[in-house]
């Protein structure tokens, strides 16, 4: 049975609502000395970070995996992936533009790019407040490297 069919055989119109209004945001950093993941969602938030380093950029991927499979997320409930474009880490940067552009085009998930600038101490609920006042925009993703 599909998850919507359940839902509605299972919750009342008010409990259905606010299930289907879930947004769940995945946001990646890896443009700083340290690699950040972040789930924000309407009613939870998550992180993880991880050294910046060629190691961990090299197996980013699984990394990633590893964190929304620690939260029991699956990818397909995703509903925007937040990436940082630059200005910052080259090799992190690229990377993790790679893997949000994939997992973007092959789970039809909307992506948008945010600037390091755009943040201050890694509060990524800025990213959300960017993304809700309509600063972003979808599938549009400049990198900005640093030298």
């Amino acid at each position: 049975m599909s998850s919507i069919k359940y839902l509605l055989k299972s919750s009342s119109a008010i409990e259905l609502k606010e299930k289907i209004n879930i947004m769940i945001n995945l946001i990646i950093d890896a443009g700083k000395d340290k690699i950040y993941f972040n789930i924000i969602s309407n009613n939870k938030s998550y992180t993880s970070e991880y050294l910046n380093n060629r190691k961990n950029f090299d197996k980013l991927v699984i990394l990633l995996f590893e964190f929304l499979n620690s939260k029991s997320i699956k990818i397909d409930e995703i509903t925007n992936i937040f990436v940082n474009q630059g200005v910052g880490k080259f090799s992190g940067i690229r990377a993790s533009l790679a893997i949000v552009k994939g997992l973007g085009f092959a789970n039809k998930v909307d992506i948008y790019g945010f600037n390091s600038d755009q943040i201050e101490d890694n509060n990524y609920e800025m990213v959300i407040d960017l993304f809700k006042n309509g600063l972003l925009k979808k599938n549009l993703i400049k990198p900005h490297y640093s030298s």
